[in-house]
């Protein structure tokens, strides 16, 4: 006999794959997960490799600087990073910054990374009005503990709660899993075979 409990995670499982249906369906049309799995690590290359250098430099004058690239660069690399039709991005099931909150697409991705924390591979989605969305999951590294872990400075600690009262970012250790880099591809190009 089922408990309650694994009736509960079976209801979840099955809402999920409907809404990821919904999403990833468009009249039964297949895409090509390799091409679009491919040209979503390309264009996030360029935004990652922005964002953990900036990171990385901030920390040289400590963690309070990295806050500030986290809040004001950030989203300036990652408008930089897109292009007219594509965007870019960061989201997570712990936010620091509100804009960055998961969008209806995402949300049940991040949903299924959660629930099936070995299961954490890129994925790529057809969106019903066109285009194409790629996700792939954010690890916490090292240097993210001095603002995202447990054990925070005092001067951080007041740097977060100043900039983020609602912040849920914190407590992660490292190798934890932390969000998502995603990105929409709006104007879908015709794929080849």
């Amino acid at each position: 006999m089922t408990s309650q409990k694994e009736r509960y995670f079976f209801s979840l499982a099955v809402v999920a794959a409907l809404i990821s249906s919904c999403v990833v369906g468009r009249g039964g049309n297949e895409i090509d997960h390799a091409t679009w799995t491919e040209r979503g690590k390309t264009t996030l290359a360029p935004f990652k490799e922005k964002l953990m250098g900036a990171l990385k430099q901030s920390l040289e004058e400590g963690p309070e600087a990295a806050i500030d690239v986290c809040q004001y660069l950030a989203p300036e690399i990652a408008q930089e990073t897109g292009s007219p039709g594509v965007r870019v991005g960061r989201t997570s099931h712990k936010l620091r910054n509100e804009r960055n909150a998961p969008s209806e697409w995402i949300q049940p991705l991040l949903d299924g990374y959660l629930r099936t924390p070995g299961k954490m591979k890129p994925e790529v989605v057809r969106f019903e009005n066109g285009g194409v969305g790629y996700v792939e999951p954010i690890y916490v590294k090292r240097i993210c503990l001095a603002c995202h872990g447990s054990a925070l400075s005092p001067s951080v600690a007041s740097r977060i709660a100043e900039h983020y009262p609602r912040d849920k970012a914190q407590g992660f250790e490292e190798g934890d899993f932390r969000g998502l880099f995603w990105v929409e591809f709006r104007e879908m190009e015709r794929e080849s075979d």
